[in-house]
């Protein structure tokens, strides 16, 4: 590939070559015969809780010292590397919701390849809700963009959108592409027929919505990537100078901390609510007033009634009549919806059983 010049003619032959490297990348990172690999011991932390966010990093950036800080859960710290070997969980109580901390050990370069029992550590992360990658404000801004490197490698991608593509195997009827008003930009047939070549489809449809690369285009054919907020937190930011900061202050996505003197951490979970991007839906028993203190916590612009009576208890929709909702999802106050109704932050919800 880095002998090919890029360009129109060349585009389907690096298309190509793109599909063989990622089916290669995959056969490479899956065990042989499916056998586990991800389920070790002290990696199968049971997900509680209604968010799961995992610490990643170097060894040494101090993940220890923030999961003992922000959860009380004491994760052994040392001036040594790789002090941490499994994954420790910890909870948080924040905005009436509980969101599951865990400590993973430090990854290092050629993880996704199984390298310090990167596969291992990739595989836990992959379920979290939001990634915290914790980076070492002395240590040099290269160290987040090998860590992105591992976790692209093993199907990741950090704070980006699923791509808008449809892509549906046919039995018959060969490769049919069709592109959205919005895409400027085409990639041409050939190009994309060379793609689907490489992984043996011969029939294909494959909708186009919005201006996309070769490689998301393999990314919707693979079928196995997972789209993760990320937070750079930043640590060690008192041995910074003021300079120092305002120029590590340019990365996205950044939180600047201090683990062992306990700066920012409050603004470090204010982050990870807001990454979470979850709702908070009050419970309204008939005749009372709602209950602020346990909110039922839900994912935003997703979640219906039936989803709301579903965290309350599984059984409790089998007796679902409607439901009475205060708040911005409703057009008046109260408003009687159905089990369909998708809820808003803050709504106040009361359910009514039918006899």
């Amino acid at each position: 590939m880095a002998r090919t010049q890029k360009n129109k003619a060349t585009s389907a032959h690096l298309g190509m070559l793109k599909a063989k490297l990622a089916k290669l990348r995959r056969e490479l990172l899956e065990p042989a015969g499916g056998g586990g690999g991800g389920g070790e011991r002290g990696f199968d932390v049971r997900m509680v809780g209604d968010a799961r966010i995992g610490l990643m990093g170097f060894p040494s950036v101090g993940k220890s010292t923030l999961m003992t800080k922000m959860t009380g859960t004491f994760s052994e710290v040392a001036a040594y590397e790789f002090t941490t070997l499994t994954a420790i969980p910890g909870m948080i109580h924040y905005q009436g919701a509980r969101l599951q901390l865990l400590d993973l050990p430090g990854i290092i370069e050629g993880a996704a390849t199984g390298k310090g029992r990167g596969r291992q550590v990739i595989s836990t992360a992959r379920t979290c809700s939001v990634i915290v990658m914790v980076l070492d404000a002395l240590k040099p801004l290269t160290h987040k963009k090998l860590i992105e490197k591992e976790l692209e490698g093993f199907g990741m991608r950090l704070n980006k959108e699923p791509p808008a593509i449809t892509f549906k195997r046919k039995d018959t009827g060969g490769i049919s592409v069709v592109y959205g008003r919005d895409v400027d930009d085409p990639i041409d047939k050939e190009t994309i027929t060379k793609v689907m070549k490489e992984y043996r489809v011969v029939s294909a449809d494959l909708n186009i919505r919005k201006n996309c690369t070769i490689d998301e285009i393999i990314d919707v054919i693979e079928g196995n990537r997972v789209y993760v907020p990320c937070i750079y937190a930043m640590n060690k930011i008192d041995q910074l100078t003021v300079e120092e900061l305002d120029l590590i202050g340019k990365v996205e996505h950044y939180c600047p901390v201090s683990g062992h003197l306990e700066w920012n951490m409050g603004g470090l979970l204010d982050h990870i609510w807001h990454y979470c991007d979850m709702i908070k839906v009050y419970t309204k028993p008939k005749g009372e007033t709602p209950d602020w203190e346990a909110p039922i916590v839900l994912k935003r612009n997703k979640s219906t009634v039936e989803d709301f009576c579903n965290k309350i208890h599984k059984l409790m929709i089998k007796n679902f009549k409607h439901a009475l909702v205060w708040g911005q999802s409703a057009k008046h106050r109260p408003q009687r919806v159905g089990k369909d109704h998708v809820l808003k932050d803050d709504d106040i919800v009361q359910i009514v059983k039918s006899i």
